[in-house]
């Protein structure tokens, strides 16, 4: 589906791209089917008078053999859904995927019955449809072959009506499984000889389109499958439902009449059971059509995208009402205050997302801010303050003061540097060397040792050790003499010290003075960016922004994140250097720039979701992706997307309708055979393709309004014209549903 902030197309399924190539091709008709053949050799000669002289050969018997009652189960490729599985299948049609593509084409449903027309079918039965099977759970009765088809056998059913000449005398002695289906029950489900060729077809999934060679290769045999689906939804109702690939050879004038009043008794070749819970009517397509629209069709305008309260606004508003409704427009709103004095008043408040991009505050007020105060906005005009950034710093504030390990850390990095700065305040030697030859080691041990370091080193440019030498051979005579050496002392200031880092290096030198420590900070405070560690009512200060089954989207505001990490730095500051020292750490990762909010049961339900932003055709991941409680989900991005779409999680190649009643038509034509071409039927609703009697089973080609003709007219198929079962196949494949919302 695809929606856009202008009045458009009606939401469509989309199927993410794929790069893994699947086709799909209509049958494998054997140029030789199973079954008793005889060789006949006859040879004519001329006899010299002229006569033809007729020589016989003895006839050569032989038999191609293929699977008719049982087969192994080991060529079974797949089944959906999977044997006991639990889920909303009622939009959902069964398949089985076999391994050898010929098998359901190597013999003929009956004498009369066209070549394309499969011997086998997948029939869905209920509870209490099968009565040797009430609970659906796929029970079976295990007998002969000759039992079956002993019209005296005893089981309830009539048997397959197969000629004797046609079974070889060891298949009589086979094992098979057998059901009994009720003529009711038959005749409800059975499908037509015509809509059997719709049912089945052979895929090819084989190696990426870029790797093979032509416009159109011949089918890789090694991965060529047959395919076989169901022509029946399971019930909406839920409960329990089995599977069968049954044999129909011998039933093929019970497909076009109605069944015998005994009932049949089918040989069951493969069965699965599965529960289909209640279909609550509302999937992910549905609840991915309600976010993008209004109506089921009407796209919803960009501006009820937007996070923030929805406001009426009066028909002309004056300056005061105009401010107001200019502030809410951009996400913020009114909240009660209370001023130091005691007065109470309302004052505007806003979090970190904004409907509009936020204007950047002015240069001068872009400063270290050092307390909540100097972030309130004052509105003299009309008398009332926005409390946006200065809450952002208390927010960061009051997140920092709660987390001891970031307290401790930021406290330790900011003494280890004020120790550093004041001993390159006290050492302008060192200060020099701060951009090329200092080393955290050296800023940091004591003076002691580095001087006793350079004693052995000839710091001084003499040669290693002469200089400790000389202090050796000194030292006696000073000591002798009375003499004590001493360093004169300058008290430095404070301003001295804030002066120091000013000069080249000294900035990044000092978060070496404790680099682990300064590691968690910068670390934390990245967090912080992300507007991770605050709740949900700092993001959506009105719960009337983000509603119920709602999807919004904002922009972030950098200057009031930055105001958060003021304040969580301005934890243990106790003068004007550690204000100083804090902008060491305030060059960490950027800001995001916008967001995404979803409100829906999407998340819990279907948790998996895909999620993607897109920047013209190049994806943008999200740099967070959180829950707030169990459905409310956030993506944080770094750029501002131009595209956001929710993809319905994969789940394998399978067939059905969405959850809006439609399928995605695909083009059956030209170099782009299977890409969308829009949804169909219009309007919406697949109740109309439904064979009468409420047991959901798919009218494919038969009577009244079937399927493969509308498919048909609706590809522009004229004349009598019909789409081939490969294409009707490519037409209900039930992909992932995607919705896609585009910024205006």
């Amino acid at each position: 589906m695809t929606t856009t902030s202008e009045p458009g197309p009606r939401p469509r399924t989309t199927e993410p791209g794929a790069e893994h190539r699947t086709r799909f091709f209509d049958h494998r008709i054997p140029s030789l089917r199973a079954g008793r053949y005889v060789i006949g050799n006859r040879q004519t000669l001329k006899d010299v008078d002229g006569a033809d002289r007729v020589i016989d050969a003895t006839p050569q018997p032989f038999d191609v053999i293929q699977p008719r009652f049982s087969f192994d189960p080991t060529g079974i490729n797949a089944r959906f859904p999977v044997p006991d599985a639990v889920g909303t299948y009622s939009q959902t049609l069964a398949h089985i995927n076999l391994d050898a593509p010929g098998l359901p084409w190597n013999r003929l449903l009956g004498p009369d019955q066209p070549d394309a027309v499969p011997w086998m079918a997948l029939l869905l039965f209920r509870e209490g449809e099968l009565p040797e099977d009430p609970d659906a759970v796929g029970l079976v009765k295990a007998d002969t072959v000759r039992r079956l088809l002993d019209p005296a056998g005893g089981s309830p059913g009539r048997p397959p009506a197969l000629p004797p000449e046609s079974l070889r005398p060891d298949e009589y002695d086979e094992q098979c499984a057998t059901i009994f289906v009720p003529a009711a029950v038959f005749d409800a489900v059975k499908p037509l000889p015509v809509e059997l060729g719709y049912l089945a077809h052979l895929r090819e999934g084989g190696r990426p389109d870029a790797t093979r060679a032509g416009d159109d290769p011949e089918p890789d045999e090694g991965e060529l499958n047959a395919v076989l689906v169901a022509n029946r939804f399971p019930a909406a109702a839920g409960g329990r439902h089995v599977a069968h690939l049954v044999s129909l050879e011998g039933f093929d004038e019970d497909l076009i009449a109605p069944a015998p009043t005994e009932g049949v008794r089918l040989v069951s070749l493969a069965s699965w059971s599965f529960t289909t819970e209640p279909d609550s009517g509302v999937g992910f397509g549905d609840l991915c059509q309600h976010l993008a629209t209004t109506d089921g069709t009407t796209p919803r305008p960009a501006e009820e995208l937007r996070l923030r309260v929805p406001t009426t606004a009066p028909g002309n508003p004056v300056g005061p009402q105009q401010e107001a409704l200019d502030r809410m427009a951009g996400g913020a709103v009114a909240l009660p205050q209370r001023l130091e004095s005691g007065e109470r008043t309302v004052a505007f408040y806003r979090g970190p997302l904004t409907a509009l991009p936020a204007r950047r505050l002015p240069p001068a007020a872009a400063t270290r801010l050092d307390s909540p105060g100097e972030a309130l906005i004052y509105l003299q005009q009309y008398g009332v303050f926005d409390t946006a950034y200065a809450a952002a710093f208390t927010t960061g504030r009051t997140l920092a003061l709660a987390d001891a390990e970031f307290r401790a850390a930021l406290l330790e990095f900011r003494s280890a540097a004020r120790s550093a700065v004041r001993r390159l305040a006290s050492h302008p030697e060192l200060v020099a060397r701060a951009a090329t030859a200092l080393t955290a080691r050296q800023l940091t041990a004591p003076l002691a040792f580095e001087a006793f370091d350079r004693l052995l080193t000839g710091g001084d440019g003499r040669g290693g050790g002469a200089r400790l030498t000389q202090a050796l051979d000194q030292a006696g005579p000073q000591l002798r003499a009375g003499r004590r050496r001493t360093a004169a002392r300058t008290r430095r200031t404070v301003g001295d010290v804030r002066a120091v880092l000013a000069e080249p290096g000294v900035a990044s030198l000092l978060t070496q003075a404790a680099p682990d420590n300064f590691a968690k900070v910068t670390a934390w405070l990245d967090a912080l960016r992300r507007l991770e560690g605050l709740d949900l009512s700092h993001l959506v200060p009105d719960a009337r922004a983000l509603p119920d089954e709602a999807i919004r989207f904002a922009y972030l505001d950098a200057d009031w994140v930055r105001a958060a990490v003021d304040g969580a730095l301005s934890v243990g500051v106790g003068h004007a250097l550690d204000a100083d020292l804090n902008a060491l750490a305030t060059g960490g990762g950027p800001v995001p720039k916008c967001a995404v909010l979803v409100n829906s049961s999407l998340v819990p339900n279907w948790p998996n979701t895909i999620v993607n932003g897109y920047v013209g055709q190049r994806v943008v991941e999200p740099v967070r992706d959180a829950v707030f409680g169990t459905q409310i989900r956030l993506l944080l991005y770094p750029e501002v997307v131009e595209r956001f779409e929710l993809a319905e999680p994969p789940r394998g190649l399978c067939f059905g309708i969405g959850d809006v009643g439609t399928i995605e038509l695909r083009e059956i034509t030209g170099d782009r055979i299977g890409y969308p071409k829009g949804e169909f039927p219009r309007p919406a609703g697949f109740a109309r393709f439904l064979r009468p009697g409420g047991r959901d089973v798919l009218n494919v080609d038969g009577a009244g309004d079937a399927l493969v003709p509308a498919l048909s007219t609706a590809h522009g198929l004229t004349g009598g014209r019909r789409i081939s079962s490969a294409q009707f196949a490519l037409q209900m494949i039930d992909a992932p549903q995607a919705q896609t919302f585009s910024r205006p």
